[in-house]
């Protein structure tokens, strides 16, 4: 039982603190300045190229 009451309060107290730390690293990484040309540019991509490769032009929609 001593093992459990050691992990618990090190998951109570300490696991907790640096969870809580690497998530505000992360809220902070990503809106760091300058990171906004960088997330609009990414952003566009799936609407940036809606052209079919030539081979795939002929086969129409049953090529599935």
């Amino acid at each position: 039982m001593q093992t459990y009451s050691f992990l618990r309060e090190l998951a109570d107290s300490w696991v907790l603190l640096a969870m809580f730390i690497f998530f505000v690293s992360v809220i902070l990484f990503a809106f760091r300045p300058g990171s906004t040309k960088i997330y609009s540019d990414v952003s566009k991509i799936p609407l940036g190229d809606d052209t079919q490769p030539k081979s795939m032009k002929d086969k129409g929609d049953d090529h599935v």
